[in-house]
């Protein structure tokens, strides 16, 4: 063999088990001097031949890798589906937990040091909440992609299997990528409603913002809206992961709903859900009661229509 034939063979097997680089380097070296041999009776230089052959080879680290069965790219499509599925739908329920998770406990904390609200508390609550975010995503992203990353390495089972019962329904009829990030930005959206109008406030006054939701519902009552959104979140994912609406979803939404505007119509008659000072200044007299008349009918109407409309999908679904 001449310099470049050995140093080929040479980093080619450096990498394999021991047990197998001799079998490897007599095979590569047989075959390296058969394909020469071939272009030199050609009438090709042995140089240039020898050259040409091993240029046609490639990589030696390549050429272990093939002998080795070993992948050389971090995930493979053996495993990307599964990885690349799973990581979105992390991300979907991970990062907006995380964050609104973090603005909930920051204005807790705020009100509980006796703090007063304003422009600067929802600022930090806007900005913490989004360098969480941002932090959270980069973590789950990594360490999915590493766990990945091993199993492509060992070539562990992941035990996912596909099968037809996977397929979408036709139609979608709600259950589609579209839709899932459509409730959840909603829901996001109430959250953060509800935490502006805590710090900072929707009326305005000539002197200051004042909120419209009763504060005395700070943290218990609060907890339990939050809890339900949670719940209307679960739903709206659980539905999207099955691909179609089902009874036991529809009643999970049905529970769902009838948590949010039970209370929710117990406070308003109670004169517990919206604030005092709040009524007092925008409400006087006659106005107060039909508020809390057209308030009362919306709630009844969007959680008659959530719970309907659940059904009637998973009716559907089941026809």
């Amino acid at each position: 063999m001449t310099g470049y034939t050995e140093r080929y063979i040479a980093a080619a097997i450096r990498t394999l088990p021991p047990t197998a680089q001799g079998d490897v380097r007599d095979e590569l070296q047989a075959s390296i001097a058969d394909a020469i041999d071939a272009r030199v009776d050609a009438g090709q230089p042995f140089v240039d031949a020898e050259r040409a052959v091993l240029t046609e080879l490639g990589d030696p680290d390549v050429l272990a890798a093939r002998y080795a069965d070993r992948p050389l790219q971090l995930i493979g499509p053996r495993y990307y589906l599964v990885w690349w599925r799973l990581l979105k739908l992390l991300l979907w329920i991970v990062i907006p937990c995380a964050m609104v998770g973090h603005a909930i406990a920051l204005v807790l904390t705020k009100r509980a040091a006796g703090l007063d609200a304003s422009a600067n508390l929802i600022g930090e609550v806007i900005g913490g909440s989004i360098a969480l975010g941002l932090s959270v995503g980069v973590h789950v992203a990594f360490w999915t992609t590493l766990v990945f990353a091993i199993l492509e390495r060992t070539g562990t089972d992941t035990g996912v299997r596909w099968s037809v019962d996977q397929l979408p329904e036709p139609g979608g009829d709600g259950t589609g990528r579209s839709d899932l990030i459509a409730s959840l930005v909603l829901l996001g959206a109430l959250a953060g409603a509800i935490l502006w109008d805590s710090a900072v406030g929707f009326a305005r006054t000539p002197e200051r913002w004042m909120p419209v939701l009763d504060q005395r519902l700070w943290p218990w009552g609060i907890a339990w809206l939050f809890a339900t959104l949670v719940l209307s979140a679960l739903v709206a994912i659980a539905v999207y992961a099955k691909g179609r609406w089902t009874s036991a979803l529809a009643a999970l939404n049905a529970v769902a709903a009838l948590a949010f505007a039970v209370p929710a119509l117990v406070l308003l008659v109670q004169d517990g859900l919206l604030s005092p000072a709040f009524t007092a200044t925008f409400l006087p007299g006659a106005a107060l009661p039909v508020t809390k008349a057209v308030l009362g009918i919306v709630i009844i109407a969007v959680a008659g229509w959530s719970i309907v409309d659940g059904f009637v999908k998973a009716r559907r679904a089941a026809r």
